[in-house]
């Protein structure tokens, strides 16, 4: 399939709103909708991503970008309303050039910045096990001991997505002491060179289109070329809410392609699907009024209070409880014709699953929420 091409060759903030969501959405709805069941099948859509990053999705978000938040939102829910899967690799494309431009680091934040926002290059995150660290429910899994220049890093991550040879990704290990205790933790952008190893995942029942795969560092290198912040948490802190409300234009985008679904079969079948529960001007109510507050939300990305971040944790509960609603009304409404391995209604059954267990899941998001309702946010 070839990509298609937009005239520019960095997005800053003198590309409009509405010139960005009509190139995403003429993307969307033409070659990722044709391209939809191959991915599900397991096609990474690099030529698709690369057609997004050149239209404008990648790079609303960033300082350079404009901090355009709710339009990274919007361009998200156009893909994800035709795809979960390219939605996610969005997201963590999105939060990988975050990750970068919040580094300071020049090394980070130049050409290869550029590269990134423009979906020339390509890479996401290694996130999940680092943020259940943080907030207590797992270990870290990736270590790193102290050397001249910077650090050696070893360890397994069991799943990241949006990598491959030649790609990158945003990581974090915790630093060893020589009692063998953790004195911090750094960031790192960590490079798939021939030395890292990959892993081939367990098939997923769904999103084999996300470039998956388990990861093995062994001394790996990280000079100051490689550092985004070193100790990790100031930036994780300032980054943490951006970085779990970016996440709602998944839910939000496949809960509007599950009520799309919906009223597609209306004409033929609604005499009788009137009879289920979760209709689709119900649905549809429910979507407009998530979506005005997650729009608002997002004109203040960078608010650190705790207030704040428990409404964007809140809302991304409700954007994976109703992307589950919608996908599961839609497949009951299609009935049999939503069934078949090529109907979108079950493929986003999986993908609303998907939105409800991928850091943070649901679980995690009512444990931060719980946490953060009895105690300070710690620094």
């Amino acid at each position: 399939m070839k990509a298609v091409e937009f005239p520019g060759d960095r997005i800053d903030s003198t590309w409009t709103d509405s010139q960005v969501i009509a190139n995403v959405t003429a993307i969307s709805d033409g070659p990722l909708a044709d391209a939809a069941h191959r991915i599900d099948d397991g096609h990474y859509p690099l030529e698709i991503m690369g057609s997004l990053g050149a239209a404008g999705a990648f790079g609303a978000h960033l300082e350079r970008g404009g901090r355009r938040v709710g339009l990274a939102l919007d361009a998200m829910r156009a893909v994800s309303r035709r795809c979960g899967s390219t939605g996610f690799l969005t997201w963590a494309h999105d939060v990988c050039g975050l990750y970068m431009e919040q580094s300071g680091n020049p090394a980070l934040t130049g050409e290869l910045l550029d590269d990134h926002t423009m979906g020339r290059t390509f890479g996401g995150t290694a996130l999940s096990n680092p943020m259940k660290a943080i907030a207590g429910i797992e270990k870290m899994l990736l270590r790193a001991v102290k050397v001249p220049g910077g650090y050696h890093v070893s360890g397994a991550l069991p799943w990241v997505s949006h990598i491959a040879p030649g790609h990158y990704c945003g990581a974090m290990a915790g630093v060893v002491r020589d009692d063998g205790s953790l004195s911090h933790e750094i960031m790192f952008l960590l490079k798939f060179t021939p030395e890292v190893v990959l892993r081939q995942c367990p098939e997923f029942s769904g999103m084999e289109g996300t470039s998956t795969w388990g990861v093995r560092l062994d001394n790996y290198f990280v000079g100051d070329a490689a550092m985004i912040a070193d100790p990790a948490r100031p930036l994780i802190a300032k980054i943490r809410a951006v970085f779990v409300l970016l996440q709602a234009g998944m839910a939000i985008g496949i809960a509007q392609g599950s009520i799309d679904s919906i009223r597609e079969v209306e004409p033929v079948l609604g005499h009788v699907n009137q009879f289920l529960e979760d209709g689709p001007a119900e649905l549809q109510a429910e979507y407009d009024e998530l979506e005005s507050r997650v729009a608002k939300l997002a004109e203040t990305p960078y608010d650190d209070s705790k207030d704040y971040l428990l409404h964007v944790l809140d809302a991304r509960v409700q954007g994976a409880q109703l992307a589950l609603r919608a996908a599961n009304s839609a497949l009951m409404h299609q009935g049999a014709r939503g069934y078949l391995m090529s109907a979108a209604p079950q493929r986003r059954i999986r993908e609303a699953q998907f939105v409800a267990i991928v850091t943070p899941a649901i679980k995690h998001l009512r444990w931060e929420m719980a946490r953060l309702s009895k105690e300070e946010i710690p620094e």
